[in-house]
């Protein structure tokens, strides 16, 4: 099964970006650079869909939004 979930990416006051999934609460990363950002939000929704996986529950679908 393939997912595909949209991200934010804001820059941080002191630099980076913060990256933030909106169809998974609480799915937040950042990278001090925007390759590194999109990489490490990648590794966060796989380790996210992972865990609700393993506890039996709905993976979230963002496919309605904008």
């Amino acid at each position: 099964m393939s997912l595909s979930n949209k991200i934010l990416l804001k820059p941080a006051p002191k630099g980076g970006f913060t990256v933030t999934v909106p169809a998974l609460p609480g799915c937040i990363t950042y990278g001090t650079y925007l390759e590194e950002a999109k990489h490490n939000a990648k590794e966060a929704i796989e380790l996210y869909v992972e865990s609700l996986k393993a506890h039996g529950e709905e993976i979230p679908s963002d496919e309605s939004s904008l």
